[in-house]
């Protein structure tokens, strides 16, 4: 590949390679049950169904984390391994959102190259299956990718507007799906639009761009009002908890976050030069959007952090950003060019190991098959205690099963992904035991586990209303009102069946009330492990006495 990245055709083919071929490698593999995926599924199974938002069933989310997801379910069924062809789709679009970004804001090509590697790496590659706090940024990135072109590309007023319409759209739909890092994404817009509007002394387009906000948000609010959305949907309110806490945001980020400090500094250190001269700075339209992008995004990761803390790592998509920056005002200072192809290959090289940890673990993983990890020792030939990293600590959890022990099933929903062999032989005992007490029609089933996909399986039918929630995380899916209702229900014996997933190291993540209720009226009749890592939780099946 001799010559020069200036040839535009080359970076465009690196690019399209690294964003489409690693967002297709998780087609080619197998995966353990996911833990949360429940979530996922049964609100993609929900609208796959046809079943209303709010109406059918209510969420503290919007629902725009569900629509990819639900999309899948129609076009390849309803099954755990469809999430995660819905997946792929969302991490190709994420990765040319944020392509997109940097040719609109003039990325030299062979550094634009190196920052999709980047990204796709830190951000995308692992991120197998859906989840609302990676959906939210990929939204987020699709409407500032539309708002970028929309500032800096020569188009005529109706391709503007559209575009602006779109950025409008999508950043609203970032918000539906998480209101923190959709809120957060919303003011970066703003002060990216507020910037423009100042020096192209255009200031309806900011006014412009909220009233398109402002008129997707009542577009997607209104259908739902009369169904008690303002009571779901969590905005701090009672019977929500807010997650704002200055003591949790100072903690956060004076206590951890070195790499968002990191880059923060050197960024600072990088801008000084330019900054001194502040009247051609402020003029210097391309370098201060991006420094507006780069800064914001590293303040929404900060904040991110803490309103969204689990997954622990799913603030990492600045990284990508920062390393664009950082290496784009580099290249002014230090004589370097990064679209000859031996500096370019050596930065490839340098990324690569970078994050050799996001693709090591699949390598190691063939490396295993020829050879094999080395027994660990707990005695020398000589008789000695040894101690190393394998075996310092004493697990003493008898009841971890690890996953090279999980088995794949063939029932239906859960193709291609291996559970403990105790989860996957108590749900076909379940259903063998519906089979045979209710052969004329299905059960009335309550379902507080992690197995959603049984619905589907089993199957049976999903209760529907206005106050039945989503998921059964008390204070966060459901609260006080609706523990009432279950609680009333199973004292009732409406059920024919209850499922409950007891996991006594999460704070009611099931709640523990509606399991002391379930001991004193219905019968348990069977108990297997959950599928989590580790095995530290038990699916409890209760019938009625």
């Amino acid at each position: 590949m001799p010559g020069s990245f200036t040839q535009r055709y080359k970076a465009t083919f690196l690019e399209c390679l690294i964003i489409i071929g690693l967002a297709l490698v998780p087609l080619f593999l197998t995966f353990p049950y996911r833990v949360n995926i429940f979530l996922s599924y049964e609100g993609a199974y929900r609208l796959y169904l046809g079943q209303t938002p709010y109406k059918d069933f209510g969420t503290p989310l919007g629902f725009g984390f569900w629509l990819m997801p639900a999309l899948f379910f129609k076009l390849f069924g309803p099954s755990l391994i469809s999430l995660v062809k819905a997946q792929v789709v969302m991490n190709i679009a994420a990765g040319f959102a944020f392509r997109s970004i940097l040719k609109s804001l003039q990325v030299q090509p062979g550094i634009r190259v190196l920052s999709v590697l980047v990204f796709a790496l830190s951000y995308s590659f692992f991120n197998f299956w859906p989840w609302y706090n990676h959906s939210v940024i990929v939204y987020e990135l699709i409407g500032l990718a539309f708002l970028m072109r929309f500032i800096t590309a020569s188009f005529n007023h109706w391709v503007r507007g559209l575009q602006l319409l779109a950025a409008a759209f999508f950043l609203f739909l970032s918000f539906f799906t998480k209101q923190d890092g959709g809120g957060l994404g919303l003011l970066l817009a703003l002060a990216l639009l507020l910037y423009y509007s100042i020096i192209e002394k255009k200031k309806f387009d900011l006014l412009i761009f909220i009233g398109f906000y402002a008129l997707v948000a009542i577009a997607f609010f209104w259908p739902f009002s009369k169904y008690g959305i303002g009571y779901w949907f969590n905005h701090g309110q009672a019977p929500h908890s807010s997650r704002l806490s200055v003591v949790d945001f100072a903690d956060a980020i004076f206590g951890e976050s070195q790499w968002l400090k990191f880059y923060l500094v050197l960024i600072i250190v990088l801008l000084i030069p330019q900054l001194k001269q502040f009247k051609a700075f402020w003029e210097n339209k391309q370098l201060v959007l991006f420094t507006l992008l780069t800064l914001g995004i590293i303040a929404e990761a900060a904040l991110f952090q803490v309103t969204s803390y689990t997954p622990p790592d799913n603030n990492i998509f600045y990284h990508s950003f920062a390393f664009a920056f950082i290496v784009s005002m580099l290249s002014q200072y230090i004589s370097f060019n990064l679209n000859a192809f031996k500096p370019f290959v050596l930065g490839a090289a340098m990324v690569l190991l970078w994050w050799s940890g996001t693709y090591w673990k699949y390598i190691d993983r063939v490396f295993a098959k020829f050879l094999p990890a080395n027994e660990i020792q707990h005695v020398s030939k000589t008789g000695e205690n040894v101690v190393s990293k394998h075996n310092f600590m004493i697990n003493l959890d008898s009841t971890d099963v690890p996953t090279s022990e999980w088995i794949f099933t063939d029932i239906k929903g859960f193709e291609k992904i291996y559970m403990p062999a105790s989860t996957v032989h108590g749900m076909e005992r379940l259903i063998a035991n519906v089979k045979t007490k209710f052969p004329q029609g299905a059960p009335k089933v309550l379902n507080m586990t992690e197995l959603t996909p049984l619905a589907y399986a089993v199957p049976f039918n999903l209760e529907t209303g206005s106050n039945y929630p989503l998921w059964y995380h008390l204070g966060v899916g459901m609260f006080n009102k609706q523990l009432d209702m279950f609680t009333a229900k199973v004292r009732a014996n409406e059920y024919d069946i209850v499922l409950y997933e007891y996991a006594p190291t999460l704070n009611n993540f099931f709640p523990f009330a509606l399991r002391t209720e379930l001991e004193a009226t219905y019968q348990k009749v069977d108990t297997f492990l959950a599928p989590r890592r580790p095995t530290n939780a038990t699916i409890e099946v209760y019938m009625k006495k």
